[in-house]
C-alpha cells in the first residue's frame, strides 16, 4: 500500500473536538439571537453560476474565485465568495414567492483564493443577517442592536460599534469637486488605519486630489467628540450637496433609534473614517471592534446597499446587512490565553461507567434513560481498569461520572461522582435522572 501524507490544503482550517464545541456554542448564540429578532434561516448552494457571481464585474474579486467546469457541461460554476451576492440572486429568483420586507439569516462557509496568511482563511464561516425591501433607518439601527446583544452574550469585554453613512462621505467629496473620483477616495479613506500619514497623502494625491483637497478630507474624517457633537458639527459645515445633508439626517435617525432600542451609548460611535471599500454600499455602514483586543481588528461589518439585486431583476429592492466573520474571530480570540474555554471534548455532560462487563446491561439501561430524559450521555464500553476509565472521563471534560457496580445494580441505584469536586452521592434511578436533568 502506498501511503499518502495526511495534509489538508493550505488556508483551510480544522478544529479539534474541544475547539469545535466552543465554536459551535458561539454559532448557537448567534443563531438564537438572529431568530429572536425574527430573521428566517436561509441556505443557498455553495456553488453558483459564475456569470451570476460576476454580474457586477470581475476585477480583484475574479482573482479570488474557485471556479469549475464539469466535464461534458458548458456551465461554469464557482464557489461563493460571500453570502450577500447569493442572497441577491435568491431574492431575484424567488421575488414573487417572498414577502417583503424579507428578513433572513445565513450561517455558512464561503471561499476565497486569497494569499495565505495567519488568521485569514480560504474557507471560512460567515454569519449574515439582511433585510431586503425596506429603506427605514429603524432597520439600519436594528442590525447593530442585534450585534450588541450577541457580543454582550459572548462576554469578551466591551466593544464599539462604529457607524457612518456613505452619503455623507460621497456628498462631502462631491462638494469638493471630487464626484468623478469619490469611489477611489472612499477606498483610500477605508484603509486609513492601515496607512501611515505619508502613504495616505500619497494615495490621495495619486487619485488626483490637490493639497487643499487632501487637507479638507483629512480634517473632515478627523472630526471627533460625542455622537451628538459630531452630528451637530456636520450640520454646520457648508457643503452644497443634498446627498450630504440627507446622509446626516439618516445617520442621526439611526443613532436615535439605537438609543431607543437600549443599546448603550458607550458602545456606539459615529466615525467618519468608516467607509467600507466595497462599492455596493450606498448608505449606513458599520464596523465592530473589541475594546480590549484591538489587534483582532473588525469582528463584524456591513452596511446598506440600495440596489444590489439590480443585476438580476428590474424591481428595486433596497437592502441592508451585517456579517460576523466567525472563523477569523474565533481564530484570533483563541490565541488570547483564557478567553475561550476549551475544557470539554464532548457535548455530553455525563458518562456512565460500569465497573466490569457484568454491569453492562444495567449501564446500557441507565444511559438510555438519561438520553430519553434529554441528558446528553456517553456509555463507556471498553473493559479496562477503573483508573483508566476515570482518566478518560477527566480528559474528556465530563461533569459527572455515573458509576455502577454489583451493589448499585442489585439495589437499583447509581453512584454519581462530580469531576469538579470529587464528591460522590448515591441516588435511586429516578432521583438520578432528576438530578442530572437539573
Amino acid at each position: 500500500m502506498t501511503r499518502v501524507e495526511p495534509r489538508r490544503p493550505g488556508g483551510f482550517a480544522e478544529l479539534l473536538p474541544g475547539e469545535q464545541i466552543a465554536f459551535n456554542a458561539m454559532l448557537s448564540t448567534i443563531r438564537d439571537t438572529y431568530e429572536k429578532y425574527g430573521y428566517a434561516p436561509l441556505d443557498t448552494p455553495d456553488l453558483e453560476r459564475t456569470e451570476v457571481l460576476l454580474a457586477k464585474g470581475g476585477g480583484e474579486t475574479e482573482q479570488q474565485l474557485y471556479s469549475f467546469t464539469r466535464e461534458g457541461s458548458k456551465t461554469n460554476l464557482t464557489l461563493r465568495y460571500d453570502l450577500t451576492v447569493p442572497l441577491a440572486r435568491y431574492v431575484a429568483e424567488h421575488e414573487t414567492e417572498l414577502t417583503f420586507p424579507f428578513r433572513r439569516y445565513h450561517i455558512g462557509k464561503v471561499h476565497r483564493a486569497e494569499r495565505q496568511q495567519k488568521g485569514r482563511f480560504r474557507e471560512f464561516y460567515q454569519c449574515d443577517i439582511d433585510v431586503i425591501g425596506s429603506d427605514s433607518p429603524l432597520i439600519d439601527a436594528e442590525l447593530p442592536a442585534v450585534i450588541n446583544e450577541i457580543f454582550d452574550a459572548f462576554n469578551f469585554g466591551e466593544f464599539t460599534i462604529r457607524l457612518n453613512n456613505r452619503m455623507i462621505l460621497t456628498g462631502f467629496f462631491e462638494g469638493l469637486g471630487l464626484r468623478d473620483v469619490s469611489a477611489e477616495v472612499l477606498r483610500v479613506v477605508d484603509k486609513i488605519d492601515k496607512l501611515s500619514s505619508e502613504v495616505f497623502v500619497s494615495e490621495l494625491s495619486s487619485v488626483g486630489l490637490s493639497d487643499a483637497q487632501i487637507s479638507r478630507v483629512r480634517d473632515f474624517i478627523a472630526i471627533s467628540g460625542s455622537n451628538a457633537d459630531i452630528l451637530q458639527r456636520l450640520k454646520t459645515i457648508d457643503i452644497p450637496s443634498e446627498q450630504y445633508h440627507q446622509g446626516i439626517e439618516k445617520l442621526s435617525a439611526v443613532v436615535a433609534a439605537l438609543a431607543a432600542m437600549g443599546v448603550p451609548e458607550s458602545r456606539v460611535r459615529v466615525d467618519l473614517r468608516i467607509a467600507r471599500g466595497l462599492d455596493y454600499y450606498t448608505g449606513t455602514v458599520y464596523e465592530t471592534t473589541l475594546n480590549d483586543y484591538p489587534e483582532v481588528g473588525s469582528v463584524c461589518s456591513g452596511g446598506r446597499y440600495d440596489n444590489l439585486a439590480g443585476y438580476y431583476t428590474k424591481t428595486e429592492l433596497p437592502g441592508v446587512g451585517i456579517s460576523i466573520g466567525m472563523s477569523r474571530l474565533f481564530s484570533k480570540l483563541r490565541e488570547i490565553p483564557g478567553l475561550i474555554s476549551i475544557d470539554r471534548q464532548s457535548p455530553a455532560e455525563v458518562i456512565v461507567v460500569p465497573i466490569s462487563t457484568d454491569q453492562q446491561s444495567y449501564a446500557i439501561e441507565l444511559a438510555a434513560m438519561l438520553r430519553k430524559a434529554g441528558v446528553p450521555t456517553v456509555l463507556f464500553a471498553d473493559d479496562v481498569p477503573m483508573k483508566k476509565k476515570l482518566r478518560f472521563a477527566d480528559k474528556m471534560g465530563f461533569a459527572y461520572v455515573a458509576i455502577v457496580g454489583d451493589d448499585e445494580m442489585q439495589s437499583g441505584t447509581v453512584s454519581l461522582k462530580s469531576m469538579e469536586t470529587g464528591d460522590s452521592e448515591t441516588f435511586t434511578k429516578d432521583d438520578f435522572i432528576v438530578r442530572l436533568q437539573k
